[in-house]
């Protein structure tokens, strides 16, 4: 199994070991999860990370969810390190909102 806070700072470019944005990173994760729940997706009671211990099948081993890690990457990458051109943010936020809608109808359809 794999952690989420360390699979998104590896997307980030930031090793296991650098530590010093953890916090930050996890409040972004949580704020990302918390969109999720409102979204009809994942747990009924929700979710939060509190550390690198906790991994991606604490969420959901629902295989229709594996955008749910695509979606959280961008959602963080943009709060956290946003791009520094705007063809590329317009095509962070349109990939975000197109998964925002099939996470929706899969949770909706489940």
């Amino acid at each position: 199994m794999s952690s989420i806070l360390n699979d998104v700072k590896h997307i980030l470019g930031h090793t296991e070991d650098d530590t010093v944005f953890d916090s930050d990173l996890m409040i972004l994760i949580n704020g990302v999860f918390s969109t999720l729940h409102q979204l009809g997706v994942g747990p009924t009671t929700g979710y939060q990370i509190t550390g690198p211990e906790n991994e991606w099948a604490e969420f959901t081993t629902d295989a229709r969810l594996n955008s749910v890690k695509t979606y959280i990457f961008l959602k963080v990458k943009l709060a956290f390190n946003p791009p520094d051109t705007g063809f590329v943010l317009t095509a962070m936020e349109e990939q975000i909102r197109e998964l925002e809608y099939r996470l929706n109808v899969v949770a909706d359809y489940g």
